[in-house]
């Protein structure tokens, strides 16, 4: 899978790549010295972590779906804001509002390098 070329894209690359249910592929999506918060007040980093919280996720069964609420860069760091949801038959297995800071790389590429899977609820509280 080829990592998006625009960070507007990432949201989307990132859900094509979840429904893959490959580690690997997701792992590559990521810049590992971030954070990764697979549930709330959990951050992590570091690879073993960050392969550690995708298995979480990908164990979950159903297709992703991430919809890009908005996008913004400056230079080569963006902040995304979205909104993902896993569902399965109909039935959603798990939602949320999340907030995600991705950084080109320097092919040009870019890669997430803090994903808040719940940064944007309403609920959450600093």
């Amino acid at each position: 899978m080829d990592l998006p070329k625009k960070p507007e894209h990432v949201h989307t690359t990132l859900a094509n790549a979840f429904n893959t249910g490959d580690v690997n592929i997701v792992m590559s999506m990521y810049d590992v010295t971030g954070i990764i918060v697979p549930e709330p007040g959990k951050p992590v980093s570091g690879k073993e972590k960050f392969e550690e919280s995708i298995k979480g996720i990908l164990s979950i069964k159903g297709k992703m779906d991430i919809k890009t609420v908005y996008c913004l860069q400056a230079g080569d760091t963006a902040v995304g804001r979205s909104v993902w949801s896993i569902t399965d038959n109909g039935e959603t297995r798990i939602s949320a509002k999340g907030i995600e800071v991705m950084k080109q790389q320097p092919d040009g590429t870019w890669k997430i390098i803090v994903d808040h899977a719940f940064g944007a609820e309403d609920s959450l509280v600093a």
